[in-house]
């Protein structure tokens, strides 16, 4: 049987996705960020075309080098600046039929309570078509300092926390209010049932709660909850709590490696591991002919440096790559045996593995040239990339891809009309789009989330 691809698309509310250079190429439009026609563009671009999901990544945090704004960063665009993407949402949801909204809310600035009534608000405005990416906040400080705070949690202590924060959140979602409790009876002036409204307790590590919650439930309850990292805590976390799980990837191997483990950590918690979709990103740059692809990839190619890759990776992971010796591996952070210490994804992808030496400081700065931090590069006629999109999938047993475009939204637009019409005559993609709720579409399960923690939730 042809296993189905999941698609979405990875984008930012900011000049450029993927934190490289694009933005000046005639191809691009995304310095359009701020302006809500353009983003209504690309979403029913999508909904048309069967994508499931339009996930937005962001956060307050920016690149730094040494704990100052790297000035590049502001010239060039880079990570720098944003907006909220939430507040795009409902107007995207608005203009659309199905397609499906993601974006990233951390797990260490609100209080529980803020994020379960923005997202059951959310959920309520899009008629279930919203997803949590959860994450726990990135490594540096600048975050920390500008919320007032002398410095983050360490990595795995984040990833405790916000396993509190989701019990909480999920309190909230699942069980303050009964399925029935809403009656919205004019006759009787009785909107909801007092006895079907229910007092939380609850006093953890790192969070207390006392009293109502005053939301009622939305179409989904829960947002379907998505997860990216790769970090062994974070496929820990994945494993346990998400039902959506991007992973790093840039080699099969690799891939493979983390959908197996993710998938084996989910059975070992009584999860159906196969119901657990799980995604990697992918560039797709697509021509007419393999000639034109390339083409066109080499002048996305022509804008990076080693000084515009240095200011993306010291914005994910504090590292000034261009201040340490070319000539020598990350491996020159640590002391000797304290490598897996450092614990990020993108820190872990150039580390050595299965034996193999780690790249040099210089390999590691050619390599962000050609992909950033983005996951697989697939570049050539419509043939080639859905070939190479069904061997990825068969070979690493990925759910499906999450594009990430170097143009956009020529890129996308590219993808819609040649790739998407290939995998449907594939078997890969259904003739008709998918409808119903987020987790419906996506995980093909009921609307609501039944299951968490291994028990049921009751209500």
């Amino acid at each position: 049987m042809t296993k189905r691809m999941r698609l979405g698309v990875f984008e930012v509310a900011a000049v450029q996705v993927g934190g490289t250079l694009s933005w000046p190429h005639p191809r691009s439009r995304s310095i359009e960020y701020r302006d809500p026609r353009y983003w209504v563009e690309v979403a029913k671009l999508l909904d048309t075309a069967g994508f499931d999901f339009l996930f937005f990544a962001g956060g307050y945090g920016y690149p730094t080098v040494q704990g100052r704004l790297h000035p590049l960063s502001v010239t060039g665009g880079i990570n720098f600046p944003g907006i909220d993407p939430s507040y795009l949402i409902p107007v995207l949801a608005y203009e659309t039929e199905r397609l499906g909204f993601v974006f990233t809310s951390g797990t260490g600035l609100d209080h529980p309570v803020q994020t379960a009534r923005t997202f059951s608000t959310l959920d309520h405005l899009t008629g279930g078509r919203v997803g949590w990416n959860i994450v726990t906040g990135a490594s540096q400080d600048t975050i920390a300092r500008l919320f007032g705070h002398d410095e983050m949690r360490k990595h795995d202590d984040r990833y405790d926390q916000a396993d509190e924060y989701l019990e909480l959140a999920l309190r909230f979602w699942e069980t303050a209010w009964d399925d029935d409790a809403v009656e919205e009876d004019r006759d009787a002036v009785r909107y909801a049932d007092p006895a079907k409204v229910h007092e939380i307790e609850y006093t953890g590590e790192y969070y207390r709660s006392g009293g109502w919650y005053a939301t009622p439930p939305s179409p989904q309850r829960t947002p379907v909850l998505f997860q990216a990292g790769t970090s062994a805590r974070g496929r820990a976390y994945a494993a346990h709590n998400a039902e959506c799980v991007f992973v790093q990837g840039t080699t099969v191997a690799a891939t493979k490696a983390n959908v197996a483990d993710i998938r084996a950590r989910a059975a070992a918690e009584g999860r159906d591991p196969d119901a657990i979709r799980i995604m990697v990103g992918v560039t797709v740059t697509v021509g007419e002919t393999h000639e034109a692809a390339v083409a066109q990839r080499a002048e996305f190619d022509a804008l990076q440096t080693d000084e515009v890759v240095n200011v993306l990776y010291s914005g994910n992971t504090g590292i000034d790559l261009l201040s340490l010796d070319p000539d020598r591996s990350l491996e020159q952070l640590v002391p000797e045996g304290a490598v897996g210490q450092l614990g990020q994804s993108n820190i872990d992808r150039f580390l050595p593995k299965d034996g193999s030496p780690a790249p040099t400081v210089r390999q590691i700065l050619d390599q962000l040239k050609g992909r950033g931090t983005r996951g697989f590069q697939v570049t050539g006629s419509v043939t080639e990339v859905a070939d190479e999109l069904e061997s990825l999938m068969d070979e690493t047993d990925l759910d499906g891809f999450l594009l990430e475009p170097i143009f956009a939204p020529a890129d996308l637009e590219d993808f819609a009309r040649w790739v998407v019409p290939e995998l449907r005559r594939r078997g890969r993609l259904p003739e008709e789009p998918s409808t119903g709720t987020l987790r419906e579409q996506l995980i093909g399960s009921g609307p609501h989330l039944t299951t968490h923690f291994g028990t049921s939730l009751t209500r």
